[in-house]
């Protein structure tokens, strides 16, 4: 399974990248929302970890244009941002699930197979080899994230 962590707090990525490898996932770590959004459009992802407060678009502008361009990828946010509105801000964003930091990893690693067991774990809606992806939903095809016409 192959999982996205958007986080820009490096010693974070570090532990999130162990912790999901020692558990049988293929992290793939980025730290700017917008360079993740374009890496998402054109590859596919079984799961995306995402911080909210990030350089380049925040985590909630994330889901709302991830969501808009039909990436039904979960998405788990990870945050210190822990108020009432801000869970239901990131929900109604589009998030499947939102942890407060700081946390513990076995409940992350809960959280993230609940969210993959969820659904049978559907294939990915996006197919994407290197910088070539197609979405047989919208009939697009993309390279290097620009649309193909």
């Amino acid at each position: 399974m192959k999982l996205l962590i958007v986080e820009d707090d490096p010693g974070l990525v570090k532990v999130l990248t162990k912790a999901t490898s020692e558990a049988g996932y293929r992290p793939h770590a980025l730290g700017d929302g917008s360079q993740a959004l374009s890496l998402v459009q054109s590859e596919g992802f079984d799961l995306i970890l995402l911080d909210v407060m990030l350089p380049g678009m925040d985590g909630f502008e994330f889901c709302r244009r991830a969501r808009s361009a039909r990436i039904q990828t979960p998405i788990l946010i990870l945050t210190a941002r822990d108020a009432t509105k801000d869970k239901v801000e990131g929900l109604d964003a589009g998030a499947d699930d939102y942890i407060v930091k700081p946390f513990q990893v076995a409940e992350l690693l809960a959280r993230i197979r609940a969210l993959l067991r969820r659904g049978g774990s559907p294939l990915p809606s996006i197919l994407a080899v290197h910088d070539l992806s197609l979405d047989p939903a919208t009939r697009e095809a993309r390279r290097g994230g620009k649309v193909i016409r």
